[in-house]
């Protein structure tokens, strides 16, 4: 049964009430507090252009991706229907989506530039959360969810796992909540999700949950945020704007310069799919050269003088 035998609310849409709410009891506890982050209202201003933009952009294009999820789900390999077991089957089939979504999305340059946007604040606040692409389906992010729709879980069921992910992640966009004790070990958290927001050499290519942190712990990609080091946000080259077409378009501005001069098909290949900041001569950095020359300082640092 393809057809959920309940109402599927507009989750992210009721959701939206309760992000204002808590973006003001957020703002207000900095502010009475003096601690847990800090706002800048032109930052904050750019965020919370950039997740309307995404809801523009959402409506204009989100069916295209609605529409491919049928079409694949045509192909399914089994009708799975609208029980308890695949209900859970399918919650940790697309938190486990996700992970590898979010992971390729910082691995290959092509994914990036519309995941790089979700970065590009040097704050860590909830109006970070509301920081988003526009150019997601644009970009075809949601390829990495048809394998669910090919094993034959419903579309709708899907798409509603889809959407209660994005809502739990609003919430640990914040440093204002610290460590959880036990939940730390399951669970994505504020702590976990500082770590993969973080420029740090130290903090780099980790914590790429959703919901579940199991997924890191076991494919090898979990880092634990350090009391010692206090996470520094944004990314590697940090945009110096607000304006919200420039947060939105710039890496694929960047792609688009960089193909165009290309001096051979690979070159060019490369330019798209290698990892941010790759260049055929190596002149440039990435997450791993910068995560090998931080190692490679702290081994010097640890090496006694003979």
């Amino acid at each position: 049964m393809a057809e959920p035998p309940f109402e599927i609310p507009p989750i992210i849409t009721y959701a939206v009430p309760g992000f204002v709410l808590l973006i003001i009891v957020e703002m207000l506890y900095i502010r009475f507090f003096k601690k847990g982050g800090r706002y800048e209202t032109k930052d904050a201003a750019t965020s919370l252009a950039m997740g309307l933009g995404n809801r523009v952009f959402g409506i204009a294009f989100g069916g295209f991706a609605v529409l491919v999820y049928y079409a694949v789900y045509q192909f399914r390999l089994f009708d799975l229907g609208w029980t308890w077991p695949v209900l859970v089957a399918c919650f940790f089939a697309e938190d486990l989506a996700y992970y590898w979504f979010h992971r390729i999305a910082h691995e290959r340059r092509w994914f990036w530039a519309s995941h790089v946007i979700h970065h590009s604040s040097q704050h860590y606040n909830l109006t970070t959360a509301l920081r988003q692409t526009w150019t997601g389906t644009l970009g075809l992010s949601f390829i990495f969810w048809l394998p669910l729709l090919y094993i034959g879980f419903p579309p709708l069921m899907v798409l509603m796992f889809q959407a209660i992910s994005l809502v739990y992640q609003f919430w640990i966009h914040t440093e204002v909540v610290g460590r959880m004790g036990p939940l730390e070990a399951v669970m994505n958290t504020p702590s976990h999700h500082r770590v993969h927001h973080a420029t740090n050499p130290k903090y780099l290519d980790a914590n790429y949950a959703g919901v579940l942190i199991i997924w890191d712990r076991l494919f090898g990609t979990f880092i634990a945020e350090d009391e010692k080091e206090k996470p520094r946000y944004g990314i590697v080259s940090q945009l110096g704007t607000f304006n919200p077409f420039r947060v939105a378009f710039h890496e694929w501005i960047g792609i688009w310069r960089d193909v165009t001069r290309a001096k051979s098909p690979r070159d060019a290949l490369g330019f798209m799919f290698g990892p941010p900041g790759w260049s055929p001569d190596g002149s440039r950095k990435t997450s791993a050269s910068l995560k090998a020359e931080w190692a490679a300082r702290q081994q010097a640092a640890a090496t006694p003088a003979e």
